[in-house]
C-alpha cells in the first residue's frame, strides 16, 4: 500500500475543518487523498467512518479512522513527529492546554456562526 493509499481525508473543501487538517497533513509533508463529499449527501464511507456525528473531517490512516479536526491534528502531529518540522503543540503540559482552550473556543464560535 503507497502512502497516499494509507492517509485519506474525507471532506468538504471549503469546511474550515477539513481544511485545517489538510494544512497540517501539508505542514508535515504527509501524503493524502482527499475523498470529497457530495454537499447534502453522505457516502457510505463517512457514515461508517464516524457513525456518531456522521460529520466532516475524518482521516483515514491504514484504514482506521479519526474523527474531529483538533483530534486530528494531534494525531498528525504525534504520528509524523520530526527534528525537520517543529511540533503544532508545545511540550509545555500548561501551554499546550491553554492552546487547547482557545482553538476550541474558536471552533465553537465557527459553528455557531
Amino acid at each position: 500500500m503507497s502512502e497516499a493509499e494509507a492517509v485519506r481525508v474525507i471532506g468538504l473543501w471549503p469546511s474550515p475543518f477539513v481544511i485545517r487538517v489538510l494544512i497540517a497533513l501539508k505542514l508535515k509533508g504527509v501524503k493524502y487523498e482527499l475523498v470529497e463529499e457530495v454537499v447534502g449527501k453522505k457516502s457510505e464511507l463517512l457514515l461508517r467512518s464516524n457513525p456518531v456525528h456522521k460529520k466532516v473531517p475524518v482521516l483515514l490512516h491504514h484504514g482506521k479512522p479519526i474523527s474531529e479536526s483538533l483530534i486530528i491534528v494531534q494525531y498528525i502531529d504525534e504520528v509524523w513527529s520530526s527534528d525537520d518540522v517543529p511540533a503544532f503543540l508545545p511540550a509545555d503540559a500548561y501551554t499546550r492546554a491553554v492552546q487547547r482552550f482557545w482553538a476550541q473556543y474558536v471552533d465553537d464560535k465557527v459553528r455557531q456562526n
